[in-house]
C-alpha cells in the first residue's frame, strides 16, 4: 500500500523537522512548505492525503491558504496548527473548511490521532451516493451540495454528520455518538467541534439557518434529520 502523503506547513524550520522525523518513523511520507504561497503550490503539485497547517505563515496566512484551498475544489484534510486557543478563533478556521482544529503546544500522540482519524474520514465507506430533501441535493462521492441554483463544497466531517443524521432520520442523535461515530475514539474533539459543523452545514443547506427545517437542534442532548 502507498504510504499518505502529509503536507507540514510551518514557517519554522525545528517544527517541520520535528514533525517530519516524527511522522516518517510513522510511515508517512512528508512534503514540507514554509509559507502560504509555497503550500498553494506543493497542495496542487504534490497531491497530499492531509495537511497540518500553521496558522502563522508569512505572505498568504493559513486561514487564506484554506480558504483558496476549498474554493479552488480541494478536499483534502486540513488540521490547523495554532498557538490561537479562541473559540472564535476556531469557528473560523472551521468556516473556511479546516477539518480540524489542535492547539499550541499539543501531544504528538494527540496530533497523530487526530491525523489517522482525518485519514480514515477520508475514505468515505460504500453506501448511497446521493441524498435529497427539500431543495437541497448531496452527491456524497464529489462532496458537493446544492440549494436550489447555489453550489457548496463539502468538507469531509460534514458529510459523514450528513451520512449518519441521515441514517438514522428521524431520531435523536446525541453530540457524543456523533463524536464517536464520526470522528472516532482514539480522538480528542469536544462536543462544541460538532456544533461548528452542524452551523456551518445549516449556513450551506437551510434556506433560514436561524430557522433550520432539517437539521434540528434537541436542545441538551444532540440533532435530529428530517427530510
Amino acid at each position: 500500500m502507498q504510504p499518505k502523503r502529509i503536507l507540514i506547513v510551518d514557517d519554522e524550520p525545528d517544527v517541520r523537522g520535528g514533525l517530519r522525523k516524527v511522522l516518517e518513523a510513522e510511515g508517512f511520507q512528508v512534503l514540507e512548505a514554509a509559507d502560504g504561497k509555497a503550500a498553494l503550490e506543493t497542495a496542487s503539485s504534490g497531491s497530499p492525503d492531509a495537511i497540518v497547517l500553521d496558522l502563522m505563515i508569512p505572505g498568504v496566512d493559513g486561514y487564506q491558504v484554506c480558504r483558496e484551498l476549498r474554493e479552488e475544489g480541494f478536499t483534502t484534510p486540513v488540521l490547523i496548527l495554532s498557538a490561537r486557543s479562541g473559540e472564535l478563533d476556531k469557528v473560523l478556521g472551521f468556516e473556511l473548511g479546516a477539518d480540524d482544529y489542535l492547539t499550541k503546544p499539543f501531544g504528538i500522540r494527540e496530533l497523530l490521532a487526530r491525523l489517522r482519524a482525518l485519514l480514515r474520514r477520508a475514505s468515505p465507506r460504500e453506501e448511497s451516493r446521493e441524498l435529497a430533501f427539500g431543495e437541497v441535493t448531496i452527491d456524497f462521492k464529489r462532496y458537493k451540495a446544492r440549494r436550489g441554483k447555489k453550489a457548496f463544497d463539502l468538507y469531509h466531517y460534514e458529510v459523514e454528520i450528513l451520512k449518519l443524521l441521515a441514517r438514522r432520520e428521524g431520531e435523536v442523535v446525541p453530540r457524543r455518538e456523533i463524536l464517536k461515530e464520526v470522528w472516532g475514539e482514539d480522538s480528542f474533539p469536544t462536543t462544541r467541534t460538532v456544533d461548528f459543523h452542524i452551523c456551518s452545514l445549516r449556513k450551506k443547506l437551510e434556506r433560514d439557518p436561524a430557522r433550520p427545517k432539517h437539521i434540528l437542534t434537541v436542545h441538551g442532548i444532540g440533532y435530529r434529520f428530517l427530510r
